[in-house]
């Protein structure tokens, strides 16, 4: 079903999805995608840490100058 999706989202088809996870296992070997994939899990969550505090402290900063400006 997944790869499915990822066929239509790719005019390649699905024959070219299977061969670049085959080229990525020989490239990366199996034992280092799940430590590849924990890493970029690691990098995303921080990514989203980043973007949450990054926005909090814009909606501050646009509620202080609101606030100077009354």
């Amino acid at each position: 079903m997944v790869f499915e999706f990822i066929s239509l989202q790719f005019p390649m088809g699905a024959e070219w999805i299977w061969i670049i996870v085959i080229i990525v296992v020989f490239l990366f070997g199996a034992k280092k995608i799940p430590q590849l994939a924990k890493t970029f899990g690691k990098a995303k969550g921080e990514y989203e840490k980043g973007r949450i505090e990054g926005d909090k402290e814009l909606k501050e900063f646009k509620e202080k100058q609101k606030g100077q400006s009354d």
